[in-house]
This record gives C-alpha cells, sequence and structure tokens, in this order.
C-alpha cells in the first residue's frame, strides 16, 4: 500500500511538472511569435515612412500618382499591422507620424518646410524608440 501511495504521488508530481512545462513553453513561444509580429510591423511602417518622407520633400501624392500612393498604401498596411500587435502608445504615436506624413509639401528650398522636415524625423526616431522599447518588454 505504501508502495502504490508512494508512486501515485511521484506520477502526480511528475503530472504536475509536465504540465507547468508545457504551459511555460508554449507562454514562451507566444511571446517569441508577438516580438516578431511587432518587429515586422514596426519594420515596414519605419521604412515605408521613411521612403514616403523621402519622396514627399521633392512632390507631393496628388501630383505623382502610382509611386506616392503605392507607398502610403504601405505605410497604412503597416499601421494596421501596428494597430493589431502594439500598444496604445506606440499605435499613438504612429498616428501622429502617419498624419504628420500626410500633411507633408515639397520643401522647395523654404527654411519653414526644412524646419517641418526635421520635425517629422525627430517623430520618427521617438517612434523606433517607442518600438523597441515596447518590443523588448515583450
Amino acid at each position: 500500500m505504501v508502495n502504490i501511495l508512494s508512486v501515485a504521488i511521484g506520477a502526480g508530481f511528475g503530472l504536475i511538472g509536465a504540465v507547468f512545462g508545457s504551459w511555460f513553453t508554449a507562454r514562451r513561444q507566444d511571446r517569441m511569435w508577438l516580438r516578431e509580429q511587432k518587429l515586422k510591423a514596426g519594420i515596414g511602417f519605419n521604412t515605408a515612412v521613411t521612403q514616403l518622407i523621402d519622396y514627399l520633400r521633392e512632390t507631393q501624392l496628388s501630383d505623382d500618382g502610382a509611386g506616392g500612393n503605392e507607398l502610403a498604401g504601405r505605410m497604412q498596411e503597416a499601421r494596421s499591422a501596428l494597430y493589431l500587435v502594439c500598444a496604445d502608445d506606440t499605435v499613438e504615436l504612429a498616428n501622429i507620424l502617419a498624419r504628420r506624413v500626410w500633411k507633408s509639401r515639397p520643401s522647395e528650398g523654404r527654411d519653414d518646410r526644412r524646419a517641418e522636415h526635421h520635425e517629422t524625423l525627430d517623430l520618427l526616431r521617438r517612434f523606433t524608440q517607442q518600438l523597441r522599447r515596447e518590443i523588448a518588454r515583450t
């Protein structure tokens, strides 16, 4: 009887260990997946924003057609991915940045527009830093 009880207790502890091990492994894999998705969305958004900023320094979206609109579409797609996987602070900063980029106009050598361009780049840096912090916490 004592042998059966000790075997049952040992088996119970083994089962509990297996359940907790599986749970911890699944949780770790979920965090790694989420981190990867945040990274992909952030890279897509940063790339699209940077290309669109560079494009808009020379021309406006309405002047071009396909090229600028394609870049704007990529930015929107990446921003949608951020909505799904990132925290509210990061999403809000992405929204502010996207609105800022939408308002961008060609600089044409004007100091005020160059200042707007530098402010937009600073906002992009702030977004990137916020995203890095969020990914590190994941």
